[in-house]
């Protein structure tokens, strides 16, 4: 992988984690663009479906995912020999994450190899149990957190998360390409704020601008598996703790992430049936 940064993947290396049937990564080449938020909700309508679910929040310097799920201020249980790290549950979850172990007001003013250290902490130090996937929440970018976690456990595929803006769908791009690098298969693209429906007369208006997303998919041959709304209640529930897939089950913005929820559980399961393959890219 000359040229790109990365090293050569040696899939013989990675090692599942024992209970763990899938791994998913749901990733941005930028922040802002509400990936968490879609891991959240991806989460509770995997768990609604009757999927066992985790959820791992793998942004060591910025984690929102205590809050997002109603657990801010809560601390897991770690076992007597301070090996084994048991997660918090919420809406049928089970979570883990670097902010259940430190202040909110602490920084994690950390190099690379703790954060990589870390991440392979909350990987494998974790008494997940049994699963049918595991989420994990990726920080934005294509570093150290990224390559960590594709070089040492098996990654079924990725959900990249983007706005329709020139310069998130830039930075998408490039995600992709980091996935494709380290034989992580693209799911598809989650196209978040996809576009504004007034509340008072149910006009739409393409704040972010429109039709980026699935420009890029064609570019990369995958496809766009979601289109989200800019949303007002998707907002205000995330802060509130309580994903709008909980709060409100039979709203149309539920429905958009129940159907996500779905189609990545059969994507997922073909490749699983598959064991597909991917080829090396060219640096």
């Amino acid at each position: 992988m000359a040229g790109c940064g990365t090293k050569q993947v040696d899939e013989s290396s990675k090692k599942a984690i024992p209970g763990i049937k899938s791994i998913v990564a749901v990733a941005s080449g930028k922040g802002g663009v509400g990936k968490s938020t879609t891991a959240v909700n991806l989460a509770v309508a995997l768990s609604q479906e009757g999927h066992k679910v985790g959820l791992l929040d793998a942004d060591i310097y910025g984690p929102s995912l205590p809050n997002m799920l109603g657990l801010k201020g809560e601390r897991p249980q770690v076992d007597t020999g301070g090996q084994v790290i048991f997660p918090l549950e919420n809406y049928g979850i089970k979570m883990m994450s670097m902010g259940l172990l430190v202040p909110d007001e602490q920084a994690m003013i950390w190099r690379g190899p703790m954060v990589a250290s870390a991440l392979g902490q909350l990987l494998n130090g974790v008494a997940w149990g049994e699963l049918d996937m595991l989420i994990i929440d990726m920080p934005p970018g294509t570093g150290d957190a990224q390559l960590t976690l594709s070089q040492t456990v098996p990654v079924t595929g990725a959900v990249v998360v983007t706005t329709p803006q020139d310069i998130a769908l830039i930075d998408c791009k490039k995600g992709i390409q980091m996935f494709d690098k380290v034989h992580v298969p693209t799911l598809g693209i989650v196209e978040n704020m996809s576009v504004f429906i007034c509340p008072h007369c149910n006009g739409e208006s393409h704040i972010f601008d429109e039709g980026g997303a699935e420009t890029l998919s064609k570019e990369f041959k995958t496809e766009v598996i979601a289109k989200v709304p800019l949303n007002i209640a998707i907002r205000e529930n995330g802060d509130a703790g309580t994903p709008i897939v909980a709060a409100a089950p039979e709203s149309d913005e539920a429905k958009i992430y129940k159907d996500l929820a779905k189609t990545v559980m059969d994507k997922v399961t073909t490749l699983n049936k598959r064991k597909i393959t991917i080829p090396v890219m060219a640096g």
